[in-house]
């Protein structure tokens, strides 16, 4: 028997497992690289007890000191595991998406919690960084980790993660898969593995589809702590000193449906109940293998556990309140009410004109368009959580008609409040009942929680039987934004 004098002991040294049903019939071998063995059940206890083992040389952190940190959670919990042993304090800053269970075990390490706004630009007061460099100003003793920037992230990688993959394959590995957050993890485990192979071994970053770390726009994301998320109105968007983009060699670019699917099949073929980012991994370690050899070995990192996102993706209400799960049987959901799939719904820019919003194609009596937050980018649909009103293009047309330079006018000055919004795959009877007290005539339909269409609310009521009285359809209340996973991502915004 090994004995630990010490919990922070037992961190790193997690098992490499090979995965076999879900990856039947890929030609090259995948292993993953279980991070949740480690004590706080995350890959971030490795950069966690860096940072704080530095800060400690360094005198930064002092006996009794107290740790501060901005974080989706995981870092969190890794630097509140640690602060508790050491005898620190903790305060930890997280955006309002972050799920319930990882809040619950942030208190029960004994840290102090902030919940503050997710999705807003990095300038912001109340941005998570922001808010957590403030409090370390603040608070007496107290020492910010600051992992986007401290260089013990990714050095704890080099040092740690990279030679466990190296001596546990016996050098064998040629491609490792990771999902890049901060960057620490891919920065100090890649470029050590690029180092030991002399460049052989091929590093491929898993990233959300509209990460903008691939190419995306930046746009909001239902996978926690990974890619990188841009508020519209930032003004400068930089990544984390952290993350050297040079050691990826390419990225592969999962979508949350995706993500999803495959990180509840790793529960339910292979026993491992991880979270939402090792689905991405996973799903881009899938397609890398699929081009691969018998030669090859793939290793593909799954950051944390599963435990921390019940109420969330292995939950099936909330997948299919959001729109991300259809295969309900034996009941009928807002798909059947609607007949045929939705046309991915244009939305407006809140920059645009009256005049815009009648040049569109909104010809259908009462159609209800959205008005999302102004972003670039080609995604055909808009993130719930980025409307910010509707308007009718057939009232506009009547202002109009009453009143031409009415049409220059901003749009923003005639917007309604949003809907609420139902997921496709939604029964019906309990998205009518959602929606009972609410007077609103329309709701928006999401489809991997983006504004895929609008059903109304009688329409729903009478799927189930029934049938309502005659009221104004107008649209009133506004839609709750959805927990989603990349508003500030793990990386800067």
């Amino acid at each position: 028997m090994t004995l630990h004098e010490s919990l922070l002991d037992t961190v790193g040294n997690t098992p490499l497992v090979r995965l076999t049903r879900i990856a039947s019939g890929v030609p090259a071998p995948i292993y993953a690289k279980v991070e949740f063995f480690n004590p706080a059940s995350s890959v971030k206890d490795r950069a966690a007890l860096g940072m704080v083992l530095a800060a400690e040389k360094s005198g930064a952190l002092a006996p009794g000191g107290v740790i501060v940190e901005g974080t989706s959670g995981n870092t969190g919990m890794a630097l509140a595991m640690i602060a508790a042993q050491r005898g620190y304090g903790s305060i930890v800053v997280v955006p309002d998406r972050t799920s319930p269970e990882k809040i619950k075990t942030l208190r029960a390490y004994g840290a102090e919690v902030v919940v503050t706004t997710g999705a807003l630009p990095r300038e912001h007061p109340e941005h998570v960084r922001n808010v957590a460099a403030r409090l370390a100003e603040r608070t007496p003793g107290a020492w910010y980790a600051n992992q986007y920037d401290n260089p013990a992230n990714p050095e704890a990688h080099r040092t740690t993660t990279g030679p466990e993959i190296w001596a546990e394959t016996g050098g064998r590995v040629t491609h490792f898969v990771v999902g890049v957050g901060t960057g620490g993890t891919v920065t100090g485990t890649g470029g050590f593995l690029k180092e030991a192979s002399g460049g052989l071994v091929q590093v491929i970053g898993a990233d959300p589809l509209t990460s903008t770390y691939s190419g995306g726009d930046g746009s909001p994301y239902y996978v926690e702590s990974i890619g990188h998320y841009l508020h519209p109105q930032t003004a400068e968007d930089e990544y984390p000193e952290s993350y050297d983009p040079s050691v990826v060699d390419r990225f592969e670019r999962i979508g949350d449906r995706e993500s999803i699917t495959v990180v509840r099949r790793l529960a339910r073929e292979e026993g491992i109940l991880a979270g939402g980012s090792a689905g991405t991994a996973v799903a881009a370690a899938l397609r890398v293998a699929a081009t691969l050899t018998p030669d090859d070995l793939v290793v593909v990192l799954l950051p944390d556990s599963g435990r921390g996102y019940l109420s969330k993706y292995f939950d099936d209400e909330w997948l299919r309140r959001f729109g991300f799960l259809e295969d309900l049987t034996g009941r009928p959901t807002v798909a059947d009410v609607l007949g045929d799939r939705p046309v991915p719904r244009t939305a407006l820019p809140s920059t645009a004109t009256v005049a815009d919003a009648l040049g569109g194609d909104f010809t259908a009596a009462g159609a209800l368009v959205p008005v999302r937050l102004p972003r670039s980018g080609d995604n055909a649909t808009t993130d719930v959580s980025e409307v910010i009103g509707a308007v009718r293009p057939d009232a506009l047309r009547a202002l109009v008609a009453g009143d031409p330079p009415a049409s220059a006018a901003p749009l923003h000055g005639h917007l309604l409040p949003s809907p609420p919004a139902v997921g496709i795959g939604e029964p019906v009877d309990e998205a009518a009942a959602r929606l009972a007290e609410d007077a609103a005539g329309t709701a928006w339909v999401l489809i991997d929680g983006r504004v895929s269409g609008t059903v109304t609310h009688d329409a729903l009521r009478q799927a189930t039987g029934h049938v309502p009285a005659a009221r104004d359809a107008g649209p009133a209340g506004r839609a709750t934004p959805p927990d989603v996973g990349g508003r500030d991502g793990a990386a800067r915004s």
